[in-house]
């Protein structure tokens, strides 16, 4: 049994409540973030809480925790599921209770759910995944809100597909980013990845610093008709780090298998991961 903190105590996962009236609840209205533990220290925490301060603010979400405030809940509630080897930790902000269940009242409760770290199949980085597009935007989408319509309507279908993610792409034909992930391609030695209209997500900005001195880096939007044009694609994100993609729809990218520029990616990720885990990275 996980223990998670609810609006100002630790409780058992299973007597973790939310009001019914919550706008969350009714409406999608709030605000969460996601992050993992490695060596059971939160990766880039406090990047993580200033993204879901930034989410907050740009739906009009008035927070009633400082960024020092909700790290340090993440810290101790991450201390009360000592069985974990690693954890996945999910923080919420909600909308709170509202009497017409539409206006926010700046009276959302905070909630920290810590479970043990989900191990996703081996074969997605020695084999390589296939992901799908779809023709979608997210609504305000450098903000990560509770509102997944979207993601749970993309990820049905690319789960029919035997697809592992699907890539949202505009009426101007730009591939943006996944449901869950943000998008890199290899073509040639240049690592394109999209500039803007995404999430900026903690693992894209680490690949990025990562391989700023390796490869020639281009932040700018890909057009879907660019695709059998790169020789290697990669997703990120931090509950699945960094996945080769061999296949998007009906195209096979490069040869088929995972490739060297990707595989490199990969290996300086685990090597920055391991140091942090360790205290070596601040």
């Amino acid at each position: 049994m996980d223990v998670y903190y609810i609006d100002g105590e630790f409780v058992d996962d299973e007597k973790a409540v939310v009001s019914a009236k919550d706008i969350t609840v009714l409406r999608g209205y709030g605000v969460f973030d996601f992050l993992i533990t490695y060596n059971k220290r939160p990766f880039f925490v406090e990047e993580h809480v200033a993204r879901l301060e930034n989410s907050a603010g740009q739906i009009g979400l008035v927070l009633g925790h400082t960024n020092q405030d909700i790290c340090k809940i993440v810290v101790q509630t991450i201390g009360k599921n000592p069985l974990h080897t690693e954890s996945n930790i999910r923080i919420i902000y909600t909308g709170g209770t509202s009497p017409d269940g539409v206006t926010p009242q700046g009276n959302g409760i905070l909630m920290v759910m810590v479970t043990p770290k989900f191990q996703l199949p081996p074969w997605w980085y020695t084999d390589g995944t296939k992901i799908i597009t779809v023709d979608m935007e997210r609504f305000i989408p450098t903000s990560k809100t509770t509102n997944y319509l979207s993601a749970v309507f993309a990820q049905q279908k690319a789960h029919k597909t035997g697809a592992v993610e699907a890539i949202y792409k505009d009426r101007k034909n730009r591939l943006l980013e996944g449901t869950t992930t943000n998008l890199f391609c290899f073509k040639g030695d240049r690592l394109i990845t999209p500039p803007d209209n995404i999430l900026p997500g903690v693992t894209r900005r680490v690949v990025l610093d990562l391989t700023k001195d390796k490869y020639k880096l281009e932040l700018r939007h890909v057009d879907a008709d660019e695709l059998n044009q790169m020789d290697e694609i990669f997703i990120t994100a931090s509950n699945k780090e960094i996945v080769p993609v061999i296949q998007v729809d009906d195209l096979r990218i490069g040869t088929g298998k995972p490739g060297d520029k990707t595989a490199h990616v990969m290996a300086l990720f685990k090597a920055y991961t391991q140091a942090y885990g360790q205290g070596d990275i601040a």
